[in-house]
């Protein structure tokens, strides 16, 4: 059982004025304090909330959820069902979930009203932006939240995420917790996942963000353009006030176009202008060292920045957060100022070694669809005098269409692919690791590839060991530091085998590799 996000204080809702904002009706009363869909987290005073499961319905645990102090139950007409004799007003609705979003944010009397709230969303980049925003909001003074991929932030609080985004009623009791501590802003990661199954609703954002589109998680989503349509649901006026649009892909230029708010948009690149849309409002014009300007198309106004994570990609990250900071009232000048200081993105290109004489310079990414692997490699190639190693392996129970194009944009960047194991989950690692491999050696076939070696590395410690190893080798009598750059896990603390999470950390494992390689006596 994952640890119960804090709640805060709160007076309480009637029921029967809960159930009139949400169309049902209740002939008891009592007065709720809070709510969950968790029967082991429920305290006195709560609303459980039955809901239908992939395996049981949450009906099932209403007793539990009763003999720990929950005061109602909310369900559908299946838990009703099994509800008879239940000692507590039962709510019926045709779909529970869809309501949770506007009951928490009742119980909890409207916390994100009370914030500046800035959401994110987009395939690649999500976490990177989230940090970069929130780290300006910060340097500039204000009291911030950030609830996002790798952890919760409430103030100096951290709390390690369970997913991207919370459930609903997790994510309204956090907001609450922020108001009550005095934060003024939340930074927020906003994954396909929450759009679709109403974990965001009764939040609307000040400021929405949309980084990029690319394949991923099409084990959930039915296509592409369902994918598209779960992103561009957080556009509309239900979610959100204004919004930050990158145009660089197809993706971004079709949803500058179908927003619902007032859009700006951001190019990075001379390709994002087609015939059916217009110029960007906006564009970062790089210089050289991470430094760029970006200038308003309208004005001619600029701000001068630099992105202090590699690659063109966070060029556009920096640029979205710029541009995000703008639209909740920072002043250019304070945006410049804040943006100076160097945030800390876990994960996400972290330095790990720089490299030198006694070894190779050792990055982790969490890139983990083709288009990031593509980005992360290219980024650290201009900056990388040796050979550039990649480690890579894709995730098991996921979409497994991504698999081996992450191999073949692997061969295609990088001197030496390393493929391992990710998180196997419930598959066979080998069969993952063959997939991967696949699509590296097809792009070796057509002539595509730059790699010279594809390697079957096994479990992840080994291959991070082999690949740190080939990398030593190589950096010895006075030849180029490679660049070792272990991608797809990132911030992770596990790796999930057959139902199992077991300790896991790249960055752990890179270290250990690395002293075990340079220890004096140690030859390949």
């Amino acid at each position: 059982m994952s640890p119960s996000p804090p709640r805060p204080a709160t007076s309480g809702v009637h029921l029967r004025d809960l159930t009139a904002r949400i169309g049902a009706s209740c002939a008891d009363d009592v007065l709720v304090t809070g709510v969950t869909l968790d029967s082991r987290a429920v305290v006195q005073g709560d609303l459980y909330a039955a809901l239908p499961g992939f395996n049981v319905h949450g009906a099932r645990f209403a007793a539990d959820a009763v003999a720990a102090g929950a005061v109602a139950v909310l369900t559908d007409a299946q838990g009703s069902d099994e509800l008879a004799g239940c000692t507590v007003p039962v709510v019926v609705t045709a779909d529970p979930r869809s309501v949770l979003g506007d009951v928490a944010d009742l119980v909890y009397a409207h916390p994100s009203a009370d914030l500046t709230m800035l959401g994110i969303t987009g395939t690649n980049g999500k976490t990177t932006t989230a940090y970069l925003v929130e780290s300006a909001l910060r340097a500039h003074g204000r009291r911030t939240g950030l609830i996002g991929t790798v952890e919760t932030r409430i103030g100096d609080e951290r709390i390690e995420s369970v997913r991207t985004t919370p459930e609903a009623t997790d994510l309204h009791a956090l907001i609450g917790v922020m108001r009550e501590r005095g934060i003024d802003a939340c930074v927020m990661e906003v994954s396909s996942h929450a759009l679709e199954l109403h974990r965001v609703d009764g939040v609307v954002y000040d400021v929405a963000l949309f980084t990029n589109l690319s394949q991923d998680h099409l084990d959930f989503h039915a296509s592409m353009d369902d994918y598209f349509a779960a992103k561009a649901s957080l556009f509309t006026p239900r979610r959100s006030r204004s919004a930050v649009v990158c145009v660089d892909d197809e993706w971004g230029r079709r949803l500058a176009v179908e927003s619902g708010v007032p859009t700006t948009t951001l190019s990075t690149s001379a390709r994002s202008t087609t015939a059916e849309t217009p110029e960007a409002d906006w564009s970062a014009e790089e210089s050289s060292g991470g430094a760029f300007t970006l200038r308003e198309r309208a004005t001619g106004a600029s701000l001068e920045l630099v992105s202090h994570l590699p690659g063109h990609f966070n060029v556009a990250n920096t640029a979205l957060a710029a541009l995000a900071l703008l639209r909740v009232g920072l002043e250019p000048a304070a945006v410049e100022a804040a943006m100076a200081v160097p945030p800390d993105v876990p994960g996400r290109m972290e330095v790990v070694s720089a490299g030198g004489p006694d070894g190779p310079r050792c990055i982790v990414d969490f890139a983990h669809t083709p288009d990031a692997v593509d980005a992360a490699l290219a980024a650290l190639r201009s900056s990388t005098e040796g050979r550039l190693i990649a480690v890579l392996g894709a995730g098991g129970d996921r979409d497994r269409g991504k698999r081996p194009a992450m191999g073949a944009a692997a061969a295609r960047q990088a001197d030496v692919v390393v493929v391992t194991d990710d998180n196997p989950r419930s598959e066979d690692p080998a069969q993952i690791r063959a997939e991967v491999i696949a699509g590296a050696r097809e792009v070796v076939r057509d002539g595509s590839a730059r790699a010279t070696e594809i390697i079957d590395g096994g479990t992840r410690s080994s291959a991070i060991a082999e690949a740190i190893a080939l990398a030593v080798v190589s950096t010895g009598d006075d030849r180029p530091v490679d660049t070792v750059v272990v991608l797809g896990k990132g911030h992770e603390k596990g790796q999930e085998i057959h139902g199992v999470k077991h300790p896991f950390d790249d960055r752990d494992a890179v270290r250990a590799a690395l002293a075990a390689a340079t220890s004096p006596g140690v030859t390949a």
